[in-house]
């Protein structure tokens, strides 16, 4: 299975937020697994050097985690087709249209984030971290 994890899922990780952080990495953990790809966005990589770097305010520290974090998972390109697409779609955030038209146009089986409202419209599977999680210990 080919998941995208969105940007507030990886986040919840990298800062340890409360009280999202062990199911947050629960998601991640699915990558060891033989049948889960785990994907971020391009721009994902962006955003979390961004929000980190405000937050943490260490370059080197930030780097650090966004190293860890290309160890476990792959990261999809966000190219002028994908851009193109999100700008088609009709959301409030565009974001979310262009976290969704990765993912859709890469055609991966679903989606992970917080927040599974924004994607509406979808038309590939959009799961919460919780959600997700449920699906593979319901297949063991």
């Amino acid at each position: 299975m080919k998941l995208l994890i969105d940007t507030n899922v990886v986040l919840d990780v990298l800062l340890k937020r409360e009280p999202f952080f062990r199911t947050a990495a629960d998601v991640l953990n699915l990558s060891r697994r033989n049948d889960v790809q785990e994907y971020i966005s391009a721009s994902t990589v962006t955003d979390l050097y961004y929000i980190a770097h405000r937050q943490l305010k260490d370059k080197t520290a930030v780097k650090d985690l966004i190293k860890k974090i290309l160890q476990i998972v792959a990261v999809a390109a966000v190219s002028e087709r994908e851009l193109i697409n999100a700008l088609k779609l009709d959301w409030n955030d565009f974001e979310d249209s262009v976290q969704y038209s990765v993912a859709f146009l890469n055609e991966m089986d679903g989606l992970v984030t917080r927040n599974s409202k924004d994607y509406v419209d979808a038309e590939i599977p959009i799961w919460e971290p919780e959600q997700i999680l449920q699906k593979f210990s319901m297949e063991q």
